[in-house]
């Protein structure tokens, strides 16, 4: 800052501009304070010129560039800040924070006798203008050590913790490498440097490198003059001088970016199914921030708690309550694949977009895989939680977690039962590790047992937190999953500061062999006033097929709201015939049920028949165009429930 002028520029032009400033204008400063809250702009201290320092305080409305210089009350339990340079002044909700900084003792204006600072002050802002005063507030704690040219930024928490404020390095007659963490509720220092954290038992690899690769140390060498933001619950640091080289006569500047973790990784949501077969379930989940790796576990479900499968006249599909218009009753329909297909609701025009379902017994092929992690990337990969049975979570299952190790891994049981009996009767409380994953889905064939001597419990006896790898699981002994058994899946994140909270408990089940897969290679062709659905057969038919039925997501009532409890979607048969594609009328789609669990979406599924009965359906989500819901659905809801009957086979 120059003379109190301000420069301004937009991103669009990238042109600078100059606005002519008014008010109290103050002199141009440098190593000075600067935060900014709403539009308006504070400045602390800075050098006015060689060995000369201020301490006043300056406000700049940015909507009518006005400046004003404040005049803070004094603490009443000490004196004001004295001028400075090089100091950190961090704003936090409605207060901002000064520590330390370079003073200059000497009496001499032409002198300098510096001497670093390790006050702290706090000073509240009154609302859209101006502030109260300075306070020195009472802390805990050892805090940091005298020093200027450091960095200060606040973090504000998730999930009703405490907000912190982070300090890292700076110059005190050399540089420094330490990092402090300040609790601003309870207003203790906590020191985070490798030193400490041996002595309060917390890891050291907590501040990892995301570049240059050739630094083998686990902490940023020192600096000072260096940069420090956060994005989400991560500290990133950057750059910085390292020091002055005489031997090359100039200072010597980092080059590297670091971040440190402050938060375990948040609650994933709910695990959804890819794709099933006999002996394997394809799952899939949706990333967190600041998750490193995923832990996978399963649960098998005992067999007399799921309904029997057999041959049937009719897919099985979720029952209706009693007060609604559809009479046609179905239990429930088994779900192998989930596909997104694009769409609009209304307008003119035709279509046709497809998107195949993998084979039901062969391995999926490296294509498809990448093409659903592609799909997953992009965002428009399917979060429905599919039961095993139908779309519907299930209520987590209480687990007898070692609460120590951040629930990593199931307490062993005394009695362990043999592999067969564990798919046969499944205690509600045992889950089994299927993995560590650094993709964002997996193929599963097996699961881990426990192991009497081996185990992934990586918090050790003192408390320490250490990331787990591949080793966590060799010598483990692996149970198969078996055909036609549930299993309830579960994910959680891991990271340096430990593993978060496991997601909602998704159920799936595998294919009963003999029974004919899912149809596949579904397209939609959209008319005026009418959608066009064809697919192809089964790739695994096991017989011959006899007949096919499609039915729709419907709202249960007349005005019932758009946005339904996941699990609680409703369904009616609208086709039933040989042919392999059939016609949904303006009537169905006017009463169709939108689901927002993920993208806005129709859903349709789709089962084959053979001499067995139904197989698992493919399920079809139709995205819909957003910026036309509101008034599609607003006329749905005015519209009488009238749904005809399923279409015939006109073959």
């Amino acid at each position: 800052m120059t003379n109190g002028s301000v420069c301004g520029g937009t991103v669009v032009s990238t042109k600078w501009f100059l606005p002519a400033v008014r008010g109290d204008i103050p002199p141009g400063c440098a190593a000075h304070g600067f935060v900014c809250e709403g539009t308006r702009v504070l400045v602390f201290g800075g050098m006015v010129e060689f060995g000369k320092y201020t301490n006043s305080l300056y406000e700049l409305q940015a909507s009518r560039w006005l400046w004003k210089k404040l005049k803070p009350r004094s603490p009443k339990n000490g004196l004001p800040p004295c001028p400075r340079i090089g100091h950190s002044f961090t704003l936090h909700g409605n207060k901002c924070f000064l520590f330390g900084g370079l003073a200059n003792d000497s009496e001499d204006p032409n002198g300098n006798v510096p001497r670093y600072l390790d006050d702290f002050y706090e000073l509240e802002l009154q609302t859209q203008s101006g502030v109260k005063g300075w306070s020195i507030p009472e802390t805990k704690g050892s805090g940091p050590s005298p020093r200027e040219s450091h960095t200060c930024v606040a973090y504000g928490g998730k999930g009703g913790t405490s907000p912190k404020l982070y300090i890292f390095g700076g110059m005190s007659g050399k540089r420094l490498a330490d990092l402090w963490q300040l609790d601003v509720d309870t207003m203790t220092w906590h020191s985070q440097n490798p030193e400490g954290q041996q002595k309060q038992q917390r890891s050291i690899t907590a501040l990892q490198s995301a570049g240059e690769e050739e630094c083998s140390k686990r902490w940023p060498k020192a600096r000072a003059g260096h940069c420090a933001t956060t994005i989400g619950t991560r500290l990133y640091i950057w750059s910085g001088r390292d020091g002055y080289k005489k031997s090359w006569n100039f200072q010597v500047c980092c080059k590297d970016l670091w971040y440190l973790e402050t938060e375990k990784p948040s609650t994933p949501s709910a695990v959804f199914l890819v794709k099933s077969t006999i002996s394997m379930l394809h799952v899939a989940w949706r990333p967190i921030p600041a998750a490193e790796c995923y832990l996978l576990q399963l649960q098998p479900v005992t067999p007399s708690s799921v309904p029997p499968t057999g041959a049937s006249n009719s897919p099985t599909m979720q029952a209706l309550s009693a007060s609604d218009e559809i009479v046609e009753e179905h239990p429930q329909l088994s779900v192998q694949t989930t596909r997104d297909i694009d769409g609009a609701c209304g307008g003119e025009g035709s279509f046709s977009l497809q998107v195949r379902a993998p084979q039901q017994e062969r391995p999926v092929a490296e294509g498809v895989v990448r093409e659903a992690a592609e799909e997953r990337s992009r965002g428009d990969f399917n979060s429905e939680s599919i039961n095993g049975q139908i779309g519907e979570r299930v209520k987590p299952a209480p687990a007898e977690v070692n609460r120590n190790n951040g629930a990593f891994w199931q307490q062993e049981r005394d009695n362990q039962a043999s592999p067969t009996q564990q798919v046969e009767s499944c205690e509600e409380s045992t889950w089994f590790d299927v993995g560590l994953f650094k993709a964002l889905f997996s193929e599963v064939t097996h699961y881990c047992l426990p192991s009497g001597d081996k185990g992934t419990n990586q918090t050790s006896s003192d408390g320490k937190w250490t990331m787990p790898g591949p080793h966590s699981f060799e010598g483990r002994e692996k149970q198969e999953l078996a055909s036609g058994i549930c299993y309830r899946f579960r994910v959680a994140g891991l990271n340096s500061r430990g593993q978060g909270d496991f997601s909602p408990v998704s159920e799936f089940k595998t294919c009963q062999p003999g029974f004919p897969g899912a149809p596949s290679a579904v397209k939609i062709t959209k008319a005026s006033d009418s959608v066009h659905i064809t697919w192809e057969s089964p790739t695994s038919p096991s017989g011959k097929i006899l007949e096919y039925s499609m039915y729709l997501a419907v709202r249960k009532s007349r005005g019932s709201s758009s946005v339904e409890k996941p699990g609680e979607l409703a369904f009616i048969r609208i086709y039933r015939g040989t042919k392999t594609s059939c016609t949904v009328s303006s009537t169905h789609l006017s009463n169709a049920h939108i689901d927002c669990s993920a993208r806005p979406a129709v859903v349709f599924r789709i089962a084959a028949k053979n001499e067995q009965g139904y197989g698992p359906a493919t399920q079809i989500r139709w995205l819909q165009d957003t910026s036309k819901l509101k008034s599609s659905t607003s006329q749905a809801d005015t519209s009488p429930v009238n749904i005809g009957a399923e279409a015939p086979d006109s073959s």
